[in-house]
């Protein structure tokens, strides 16, 4: 019986590949960029061309269910992959935009295989020994990245759980701490705990201001919108 063949980059012509076929090529993504709490996490991805897995998209357009379903297979039939934070102090100390380059560029350097390029979900990439290619959307263009995508985003709702049961008050296993009405509501009125990020505005609003005006250097490139 033959194998049914994926093509890993379902939205490049081959054309405009940014690699030869020599090439070991790894996905990347992230996944909490924007919360106002708890770390930012990126993955890193080789598939295997031999064990192709159906049903990877970016994560954002799969249910929790779907995206559940999906992670261990990646983990299972990837030639190689790998997970990495940056927790909610980086993020307060260099930025969101450095923090998720930082934790990009430790899941590729985690990886048991060594890839000779990486492609990037959106359009920067981080600084790192390897080649690197952002490609815009390119969690819905390129399997890898859409691998990645998906371990990101299911490790950072696991450690949200997590942290649901440290601070229940805030209802981060609802939101995953995303900046939604409830989340705003209950920081307004609990303030702030340990693991929310300072340098962003509606947690730094809640700060007596001594320790507000503390804060500099913040990235407020990021979009408050609903968990996905």
């Amino acid at each position: 019986m033959r194998t049914k063949k994926v093509n890993f980059y379902p939205g490049l012509k081959k054309n405009a590949y940014p690699f030869t076929p020599e090439d070991i090529v790894c996905g990347v993504d992230e996944a909490g960029r924007g919360p106002l709490a708890g770390p930012v996490f990126a993955a890193a991805v080789i598939l295997h061309p031999d064990r192709p897995i159906e049903g990877l998209r970016d994560s954002k357009k799969l249910s929790a269910e779907k995206r559940e379903a999906l992670a261990p297979q990646i983990k299972q039939y990837a030639l190689a992959w790998a997970i990495a934070e940056c927790s909610h102090e980086e993020i307060d100390s260099i930025n969101i935009l450095q923090a998720t380059m930082l934790a990009m560029r430790r899941a590729v350097e985690a990886l048991s295989t060594i890839p000779t390029i990486a492609l990037i979900d959106g359009n920067r990439s981080p600084v790192m020994q390897i080649r690197c290619d952002p490609i815009i959307e390119g969690d819905d263009k390129v399997h890898a990245i859409s691998a990645a995508s998906i371990l990101a985003k299911t490790a950072r709702d696991a450690a949200l759980v997590t942290l649901h049961e440290l601070y229940p008050q805030y209802g981060f296993d609802q939101h995953k701490g995303y900046g939604t009405a409830m989340h705003l509501e209950r920081l307004r009125e609990h303030g702030a705990c340990p693991v929310h990020r300072r340098s962003f505005a509606p947690v730094r609003a809640t700060l007596p201001v001594s320790v507000a005006n503390t804060i500099v250097g913040m990235d407020m490139s990021f979009d408050f919108g609903e968990a996905a």
